[in-house]
């Protein structure tokens, strides 16, 4: 217990910010080439700053449509009550005026893969040497009958940090004392596995304090979730009776909605809601799918080693929207990914061997305020591509006493400071 502990403060109060000193030196510059990255999350802004750090002479465009970036990871502590929308906002200034990186604000609308150049919405067009895609998720609309973008207005999937996460947390606060939050889960794969289950957690944490006589019901596509066992036992604990799990065996997965109802319609079984929480599935963002980077399934196949499009050459794709191996759609993979398409980015403006690639995941979820839970890993290649190394960190232990969970609670708060300020700071 104690060795996973220590990982786990690693991890989480200093391991997001992996040391440049495990990069490469500075050999042959690659002095003029032009580096864009599309998209200012965890994957591209990080990737965006490493690539400058490792070689300033690279020039590293970062696109990004949105002035200030606001986070999916702590947004469920928003609906919780546990944090504030400004508190989960990002800016890009350190990373222009500490790291030089030209940042533009605006929306990339088209990649030409064979003329090396991205087209932007305010009409110029950007020439690369080197593309990194990094655009998050998209939605697919309408997988769920009835569910597109004016239903989610109604019934808000908050599974893009921002204006839906607000839109969610005030129809919490309308709803009445004992009313039903129906919360649909998607199938794999798609953003933050543990996501809707920390989501579950703090709606139920608020719910206790202002709406205690309310019920939430999970409705799920999978037959099992990550950390499933200790989600369940920290319900069990902090909110008996309150939150109910509908996996898919038993008719969890959800086929149609009807907004003006309020109605979500599952395999066996109609469920009315107060509130409804419908996330769909998902697919790479918009670029990627306009572009050609993604396969059938609707993700992008990359080389694991640099990140680079099996499809395209000379675009690297990574975070959310790439085919990563046994890494999980996370905020800290995607901030690995990006360290690491940056190392061999750099390496290949300079005609120099990709160095060898591993890659540290840590995902944490606050059932309570005081109640924290994690999964944590390393990965490495393998001759299956990207493989968990055996033994390296594993999730929580179940019986341990309550001064550990509150401990598990006091690294994710240093773990999203950490990574937030490794990824914009």
């Amino acid at each position: 217990m104690s060795t996973r502990r220590e990982f786990l403060k690693w991890t989480g109060a200093a391991g997001a910010a992996l040391t440049l000193g495990g990069f490469a030196g500075a050999a042959r510059a690659a002095k003029g080439s032009h580096v864009v990255v599309i998209g200012g999350g965890f994957g591209g802004a990080t990737c965006a700053k490493y690539i400058r750090a490792i070689d300033p002479n690279v020039n590293v465009t970062l696109i990004e449509a949105s002035k200030q970036y606001l986070t999916c990871p702590f947004s469920n502590l928003v609906l919780g009550g546990l944090r504030t929308m400004d508190s989960i906002t990002q800016n890009f200034d350190a990373l222009k005026t500490r790291h030089g990186v030209n940042v533009v604000q605006t929306t990339a609308t088209k990649i030409d893969p064979g003329a090396k150049t991205v087209a932007l919405k305010t009409g110029k067009t950007l020439k690369y040497d080197r593309l990194v895609v990094s655009p998050g998720i998209s939605f697919k609309w309408d997988a769920i009958r009835g569910y597109n973008e004016r239903a989610a207005e109604v019934m808000p999937h908050a599974w893009k940090a921002g204006a839906q996460t607000t839109l969610l947390k005030k129809k919490l606060e309308a709803m009445k004392n004992g009313g039903v939050v129906v919360i649909a889960s998607p199938p794999n794969p798609f953003r933050c596995p543990p996501g809707p289950y920390e989501r579950a957690s703090m709606i139920a944490h608020y719910l206790k304090q202002h709406k205690p006589k309310s019920k939430i019901l999970i409705l799920d596509a999978k037959d099992k979730f990550s950390k499933q066992g200790l989600f369940q036992a920290g319900w069990d604990k902090l909110y008996p009776g309150m939150i109910e799990w509908v996996g898919g065996p038993k008719g969890g997965t959800v086929k149609a909605v009807d907004t003006k109802k309020m109605v979500v319609e599952a395999e066996l079984d109609t469920h009315k809601a107060d509130v409804a929480n419908i996330i769909p599935p998902q697919a790479a963002g918009d670029i990627a799918l306009a572009t050609g980077l993604a396969d059938d399934k609707g993700f992008c196949p990359v080389d694991p080693k640099t990140f680079e499009s099996k499809i395209h050459p000379g675009i690297h794709v990574i975070g959310d929207a790439a085919i990563a191996g046994a890494l999980p759609k996370s905020g800290f993979a995607a901030n690995s990914e990006g360290k690491m398409a940056a190392e061999a980015i750099v390496a290949a403006l300079r005609g120099e061997a990709t160095p060898d690639v591993s890659f540290v995941n840590t995902c944490y979820s606050l059932i309570g305020p005081e109640y924290g839970i994690s999964v944590a890993g390393v990965y490495r290649l393998s001759d299956k591509g990207i493989a968990e190394v055996e033994g390296s960190g594993g999730v929580s232990p179940k019986d341990v006493p309550d001064d550990f969970r509150a401990a598990e609670a006091r690294y994710a708060l240093g773990w999203y400071k950490s990574i937030t300020a490794d990824t914009w700071g």
